[in-house]
């Protein structure tokens, strides 16, 4: 196939032109364009041009920062312009309109002191395959017809100007003119003498710019509707106070002010403190409606409603403990010796550095309601937390925020139930704890149980130290089935099962009464004498506590009620 190769002959005689050099422009053929000049020796340029009426080459500078660039820091292929208009203004600079008319080539430069002066040829087009460029000339008009659709910084009139280009030389540098790519790429198009491969080159930079427009399109969409609907919250958030304040609801506080007031009235340590004030920070970033909010607000909710330094007062006077107990508890007097012992070591040192107590005994002994009577006796508060069937580590040290639902453990939750940093925690069932693929719940209870080590308690959770070491333990199980580690760190008092004797006054003193109250019945109408005690608890009861004899007592009242209502003389 033959290939019809036309040449644009444009003259090719060579002169001596002043240079203009430019900083980010590539001025191209047939180009209008206005140009700010303020260096002395651009000025100077400018003036012989004037003075002579002749062309200036307009060449652009490889570095756009250099002041005052050397020969060779000027590409040495340019445009030669005709100077339209010229405009000193009052700063010394001189505005400047110039049009393109023809590409041409520095040779040399001169050795003129006062502006850039180099010997120039003008360069020769070559056209190309015909069918080729025209195919390329209507993929271009096409192409930047898409251009002008995304980049709004270019007017539509221009498309209409463009499409209207005969002349396919020109049609290459308008459209060039027109892209914003990199100098170099610009310089590349001019410096491309044959116009099918220039044509070519400005498709190419057109299409790749398509590419990085639509991302910026796509990214400005999604950032637009992301803000709308931020905007949109805020404007009903602010329309839901406004209507709440008309409707007089005063007690809807900020948030974030009331966090504000509470980490600065609470007696937080300051590992908390810190922890605190850069949770707040973080809140105050986000989006009330997000899910981390949530989160973030929750923790700074258990945080601050837990005690710290909130200490109860605690009676020190053993006469009365004594009472306490003795009123509370027949018989056990060992057991009570060694408990107001213990009070006695903490009332003098003013200090709880000692082993912790574990009430060791069958069921029904009184255990648990001993933990009551040294709480009552001290005037702690009391805490009780069931440890039967636990399995999960975290139960006692929490879960990690990171889990949707987490919560601090039993511990922290108990404490905040208390409100107080001393209250006298009883850990009931300590022997009937499992463990599995989850933990050890035995192994987190060590630290806790360590009067060396729980002053620094560390829940999963709240990620801060907590102080444990003003608390009061106690714990109770019915057997030794415990962990030697956590049997090592406490004192055990073996509670034995009750006598006879001591069974029966403890009916008398207190379960006798009792039932009496609850099934309603009055002193007088029901007597239990002290053999038919004796007689239930030989044949009806065996065990050691007293809580199959309080069944059957009850057992005893019911039957009186029954018999009073049904009697004849009631009717």
């Amino acid at each position: 196939m033959s290939e019809e190769k036309q040449t644009k002959d444009k003259t090719a005689a060579r002169d001596h032109y002043p240079v203009l050099p430019l900083r980010d422009i590539v001025v191209f053929p047939y180009m209008i364009v206005p140009l700010f000049v303020g260096r002395e020796k651009s000025i100077n340029a400018l003036e012989e041009v004037m003075r002579a009426d002749k062309h200036i080459l307009l060449a652009a500078q490889k570095n756009a920062g250099d002041d005052d660039p050397a020969t060779d820091a000027i590409y040495q292929v340019g445009t030669l312009a005709s100077v339209l208009q010229l405009l000193k203004l009052p700063d010394g600079t001189v505005k400047v309109l110039v049009e393109g008319t023809a590409r041409a080539k520095v040779l040399r430069y001169t050795d003129n002191v006062n502006y850039f002066e180099a010997e120039v040829e003008r360069i020769s087009e070559t056209l190309g395959t015909k069918t080729e460029i025209e195919a390329l000339a209507r993929s271009a008009v096409s192409q930047f017809e898409n251009y002008v659709k995304l980049n709004k910084k270019i007017s539509p009139e221009v498309l209409g100007t463009v499409a209207q280009i005969e002349d396919y030389s020109k049609l290459a540098d308008t459209i060039a003119s027109h892209l914003a790519v990199k100098i170099a790429d610009k310089q590349d198009v001019l410096e491309t003498t044959v116009v099918s491969d220039r044509l070519e080159k400005v498709y190419t930079l057109m299409e790749s710019e398509i590419s990085v427009l639509q991302v910026e399109r796509k990214i400005r969409s999604r950032v637009k509707r992301q803000m709308e609907k931020t905007q949109r919250e805020y404007y009903l958030n602010e329309q839901m106070k406004a209507i709440q304040k008309e409707l007089g609801d005063t007690e809807e506080r900020d948030d974030i002010a009331e966090f504000e007031e509470k980490i600065e009235n609470t007696k937080l340590s300051k590992e908390a403190k810190d922890k605190a004030t850069a949770e707040l920070k973080k809140l105050k970033q986000m989006s009330p409606m997000s899910a981390e909010a949530t989160v973030v607000r929750n923790y700074l909710d258990w945080l601050l409603s837990i005690p710290w330094g909130i200490k109860g007062k605690v009676k020190k006077d053993l006469e009365e403990a004594q009472q306490v107990l003795d009123a509370e508890h027949y018989g056990l007097e060992k057991v009570k010796e060694r408990i107001l012992e213990y009070l006695a070591v903490q009332a003098r040192t003013n200090k709880l550095k000692g082993p912790i107590l574990c009430l060791v005994g069958p069921p029904g002994v009184g255990k648990t309601s001993l933990g009551k009577s040294i709480a009552k006796a001290t005037g702690r508060e009391f805490v009780r937390m069931s440890l039967g069937g636990v399995r999960d580590e975290a139960e006692i040290r929490g879960h990690r925020r990171t889990y949707i639902g987490s919560m601090p453990g039993k511990v922290i939750q108990s404490m905040k139930k208390a409100k107080r940093t001393n209250p006298l925690f009883l850990l009931d069932e300590i022997d009937k704890m499992g463990q599995d693929f989850r933990g050890d719940p035995a192994a987190a209870l060590l630290e806790v149980l360590d009067p060396e080590q729980n002053a620094t308690f560390n829940d999963h959770y709240l990620e801060v130290d907590y102080d444990l070491s003003n608390v009061m333990f106690v714990t109770t199980a019915n057997t030794l089935n415990i962990p030697p580690a956590l049997m090592d760190r406490m004192e055990i008092i073996r509670l034995a099962g009750y006598t006879e004797d001591e069974k029966v006054e403890i009916a008398k003193r207190h379960l006798i009464p009792e039932q009496q109250q609850a099934h309603g019945l009055e002193s007088g109408e029901w007597v239990v004498e002290d053999s038919a005690l004796l007689e239930i608890i030989r044949r009806y009861t065996r065990e050691a506590g007293v809580r199959s004899l309080e069944r059957e007592v009850a057992k005893l009242a019911r039957k009186a009620v029954k018999e009073i209502l049904t009697s004849p003389e009631k009717k």
